[in-house]
C-alpha cells in the first residue's frame, strides 16, 4: 500500500517533533532545529524525499544529532 502525500507529510512531522525540529511545508519542505546543538540547523526548500533522508540521518545519530 502507498502512503499518500498527507499521511507521508504527517509521519515527517512527527519524527521531525521527536527529533526536536519543526518542519514547515508548503511547495517544499524545510526542516529547521534550536533545540540541543550550538549553532541552529535550517534545510530550506527541500523535496519530502530530502527532508526524509536529512530526518533519518538525525535520528541513526540520535536526539542530539552527534
Amino acid at each position: 500500500m502507498q502512503e499518500n502525500e498527507a499521511d507521508r507529510e504527517a509521519r515527517l512531522r512527527e519524527l521531525a517533533s521527536k527529533l526536536f525540529f519543526t518542519l514547515t511545508a508548503r511547495a517544499r519542505a524545510s526542516p529547521y532545529r534550536d533545540v540541543d546543538v550550538s549553532k541552529s540547523v535550517r534545510h530550506d526548500g527541500l523535496t519530502l524525499d530530502a527532508a526524509e533522508e536529512i530526518l533519518n540521518t538525525w535520528k541513526l545519530r540520535g536526539p542530539h544529532g552527534g
